[in-house]
């Protein structure tokens, strides 16, 4: 025990704690490359045909179907939706037909809620795109999906290329070629930088945010965001600081924040802000404007402020919850050092049936 804290101690510091670049580069490049196949699987789909395509997920899948779902939205009129594998199983959608369409992500393989959605859509008789990071489990079978796709990690990139191959082919996407070879050649190397600029200030962020934690064990800690930043506030304050982290936090979009939670903040409300640069901007500058009059224990991550050498402006929005994910990679690291609790280790998840 005496060694193992010791090197806990010796670990302190903006170090670039738990990163490793050439391998962080590796993988985002990997995930660009895939994406002939994904191109050749969204061929198929659209000669034979779909009357809705429906991302799918549960807890942090979720989060990245609701980031790829408002993503086309707003750019798209393909009859596109995001539904909760959970709510599907038990509600149903009387919208979904044999001539729809199901992609979704899962990173074990081993999702009871995911293993119990594709059986139903295909006895629905419905098409699954799965992209599956372990192979050899569960999910990768022949008979659980129609189209396969296994890589590990880049889930929300994945996502979005699948969404623009999806916009390019239906038309709405002038830009395409131009856009992935941008990313192509910078977007690895981009978000590399992201984490290195962010190391110091992480560091920081998290010892404060542990030290309030400490002296304020039953305080809630907030955050908020819009557009594809409330994936990733949904997901962060979930996935991450409550079952890894065992914090307890709220997460609320930008949209919903004038419409109750903002009459509960008061000078020491800890509240953590994800701003964007999608076209709900506007709706995180607006939370930004009000908490400097309220609140004193407030942070704004902004993506603005990240160089993205290579990455043209125009598609910085395209791209933000990736950097954002980058920004959050450095804040667990430290979140980790300064718990000193592995964010490997769960209470209840997998440990017992439920």
């Amino acid at each position: 025990m005496k060694y193992e804290a010791k090197a806990w101690q010796e670990a302190e510091g903006a170090s670039l704690r738990n990163f490793n670049e050439q391998a962080q580069i590796d993988s985002v490049n990997g995930a660009l490359a895939l994406r002939p196949q994904i191109e050749k699987i969204i061929d198929k789909i659209w000669e034979d045909g779909f009357d809705g395509i429906y991302f799918v997920g549960i807890g942090g899948t979720y989060a990245s179907s609701m980031q790829v779902e408002v993503y086309m939205r707003g750019r798209s009129k393909l009859p596109v939706y995001v539904e909760n594998a959970a709510e599907f199983l038990t509600t149903g959608n009387k919208r979904f037909t044999d001539r729809s369409v199901v992609i979704y992500s899962s990173v074990s393989g081993t999702t009871k809620e995911m293993i119990r959605l594709v059986d139903k859509v295909h006895e629905i008789g419905g098409r699954v795109f799965a992209f599956i990071d372990t192979p050899g489990t569960p999910l990768t079978q022949p008979d659980k999906q129609d189209y396969l796709i296994t890589y590990k990690q880049n889930e929300q990139l994945k996502f979005y290329m699948t969404a623009n191959y999806l916009m390019y082919k239906n038309g709405e996407f002038d830009d395409y070629d131009a856009y992935n070879k941008e990313m192509e050649q910078h977007l690895a190397l981009a978000l590399a930088q992201v984490e290195k600029d962010s190391d110091e200030w992480a560091y920081e962020y998290a010892k404060r945010k542990v030290a309030f934690l400490n002296e304020h064990r039953d305080l809630p800690h907030y955050f908020i965001g819009s557009g594809n930043q409330y994936g990733a506030t949904y997901s962060y304050a979930m996935c991450y600081w409550e079952e890894q982290m065992w914090i307890r936090t709220k997460s609320i979009s930008c949209q919903e924040f004038f419409h109750g939670m903002q009459e509960i903040v008061v000078a020491d409300t800890p509240i953590t802000l994800f701003m964007g640069e999608d076209e709900q901007r506007p709706l995180a500058e607006r939370v930004a404007k009000f908490l400097p009059k309220v609140n004193a224990n407030y942070t704004i991550i902004d993506t603005k402020e990240h160089e993205l050498a290579g990455i043209s402006e125009k598609y910085r929005g395209t791209i933000s919850h990736l950097v954002m994910h980058g920004v959050n990679n450095r804040v667990d690291a430290y979140m980790e050092l300064f718990l000193r609790h592995p964010l490997s280790i769960r209470r209840y998840y997998n440990q017992m049936e439920y």
